[in-house]
């Protein structure tokens, strides 16, 4: 127990807290000693306020919460300049088993009984991490403070969790004499091989530059090094040579194994899709309808119809539509050659799933919005209609989702990306290709995962260049990785994360055989919340 507001600051400072005045007015101030143990080591509220005590006391910390993103969003709140995001996390609902539907309240028999009625409205869908612009002037010290914010992050990753608390700045190994060991953290600035295949590793931070040689001798450690690229930040030891130093270990900032595979309270399923491409002359409307008539138990035989039935989220993770203007020569391929008409047609199709389903939807591509990742939500303009489902939550691609939470449970979180840095790495990494390239893309996605970051190489994607926020660091363990792009159903299991990819709805064209794609359209993958089982579901006939 804490005794005058003078101890109670002090009681706090030296736990790493500051206090917000609201919160000296609150008398139960021990409340937080009590819950300290529940923040994550790494991440935890800086400033407590009553905010924050409403939230710990509401097992909301179990939603793991971005404190980060948290506070950020709240000096936005406070300045004025954007209520939504933080109200968004003051307001999102723990469990929802009592929601009314419409105008009317479930019964306890529609909650546990038949088809037609809505048994039980899940709860809605949580945003964890999303992007907003900043608009800020970007000068030529905004790219370097872009970097320093992705090297800085991950270097406190790496320093925690791989034991290079001891790792020097560059600059400091040029002290080092020969067979000395060495231990740094850089961001890769360049990447080659010698006449003899070694690998040749030139290591930047703030101040300075060094190589590394990674010896083709080293089997585990080659094969290691063949996964680096360009702009990502990893940890590495070794030995001073004469100017070269020897690499004998390389760290990524991957993420810690946690404490098994998590299982849902309620038996319903996720079911993830991606690249519908509505508006093109071959997209795959009759098989669409099939997908639409399942979802709504109206396809399939019993056990097929049953399953549709649990669905209660269902991810579209971008290329919704098929766009104008994406590449030459494509207004030949449209049947609906103007934009607003696609997304028109988009909401017309994805209005006609049971309202008791929760709709996560993000760009691609092919969407209209910027090409520049992190994309922005769907433009309200283009896609009023969209907009306007009241069942469809529209996020950034990436961003962070919290699903199936109850009062009890805290829910799973999924990270979404539709996945255009996928083609760089396919081209620039021999091991990605090795493994089967798109065919193969689980091994791209753990990877990248890691790497904690979803488009590490600065050529791998049209990047924002955000001075304050690098957008497309992976900052939690998810458990889905959801992506889209490759136009092919992909299951796959790595740790306590399972990997997905969401197929396509039209069949190979032009464009997508210059790309490399090899399409397999109309399969859709479900998982069973409370097992974990994963099924792909097809709606095509081969």
């Amino acid at each position: 127990m804490v005794g005058n507001i003078s101890d109670k600051i002090s009681f706090f400072l030296k736990r790493g807290y500051l206090l917000n005045p609201d919160i000296l007015k609150i008398v139960e101030l021990d409340v937080f000693d009590k819950l300290n143990g529940q923040f994550d080591s790494e991440d935890k509220p800086l400033v407590l306020t009553k905010d924050v005590k409403k939230l710990v006391e509401q097992k909301r910390v179990n939603f793991n919460i971005k404190w980060e993103d948290f506070e950020k969003a709240r000096v936005n709140y406070e300045k004025g300049i954007d209520d939504e995001v933080y109200l968004t996390f003051l307001s999102a609902p723990t469990y929802n088993a009592t929601e009314k539907f419409g105008e009317k309240e479930l019964s306890d028999s529609e909650k546990m009984g038949g088809h037609e009625s809505v048994k039980e409205i899940s709860a809605k869908p949580i945003v964890l991490r999303t992007y907003s612009d900043k608009n800020k002037k970007l000068e030529v010290l905004s790219f370097i403070d872009y970097y320093k914010i992705r090297y800085n992050y991950i270097k406190k990753i790496l320093q925690i969790r791989n034991g290079l608390g001891d790792a020097v700045s560059v600059n400091r190994l040029k002290n080092k004499r020969r067979g000395d060991k060495v231990s740094t953290i850089g961001i890769v600035y360049s990447k080659g091989t010698t006449k003899n295949d070694h690998i040749v590793l030139e290591i930047e931070d703030v101040t300075g530059m060094a190589k590394f040689m990674i010896m083709k001798t080293k089997d585990e450690l080659y094969s290691k090094a063949r996964d680096i690229v360009c702009d990502e930040v990893i940890g590495i030891k070794g030995v001073m040579g004469d100017g070269l130093l020897f690499a004998d270990q390389i760290f990524f900032p991957e993420f810690s194994e946690s404490n098994g595979l998590k299982k849902g309270q309620i038996d319903e399923y996720v079911a993830f899709i991606s690249d519908v491409h509505v508006g093109s002359d071959i997209f795959m409307e009759e098989n669409f309808l099939r997908f639409i008539n399942w979802i709504n138990g109206k396809y399939g035989n019993k056990e097929q119809k049953e399953a549709g039935l649990k669905v209660k989220y269902l991810f579209i993770v971008g290329d919704l539509v098929d766009g104008v203007g994406v590449y030459p020569g494509q207004e030949s391929n449209l049947k609906i050659k103007d934009i607003t008409a696609q997304y028109d047609k988009l909401a017309e199709l994805i209005a006609m799933i049971r309202n008791d389903v929760q709709i996560i939807v993000c760009p691609g591509d092919h969407d209209a919005v910027r090409l520049a990742e992190p994309q922005p939500a769907l433009d309200k303009s283009l896609a009023e209609s969209v907009w306007a489902l009241d069942n469809v939550t529209l996020v950034t691609n990436p961003s962070f989702i919290n699903i199936g939470g109850t009062k009890d449970f805290e829910g799973f979180n999924v990270l979404i990306y539709h996945g255009r840095s996928f083609s760089y790495f396919i081209d620039v990494l021999d091991s990605v290709r090795e493994a089967g390239g798109y065919d193969g893309i689980d091994y791209l996605l753990k990877l990248l995962l890691k790497k904690r970051h979803l488009a590490p190489s600065h050529e791998s994607t049209l990047s924002v260049i955000n001075p304050e926020e690098d957008g497309l660091i992976i900052e939690q363990s998810p458990d889905f990785f959801a992506v889209g792009h490759i136009h092919r159903s992909k299951v796959s299991q790595v740790g306590n994360t399972t990997l997905i990819s969401g197929s396509c709805w039209q069949p190979l064209n032009d464009h997508q055989e210059k790309l490399g794609h090899n399409p397999e359209p109309g399969r859709v993958p479900i998982v069973n919340l409370k097992t974990r089982e994963v099924k792909v579901m097809k709606f095509i006939d081969d």
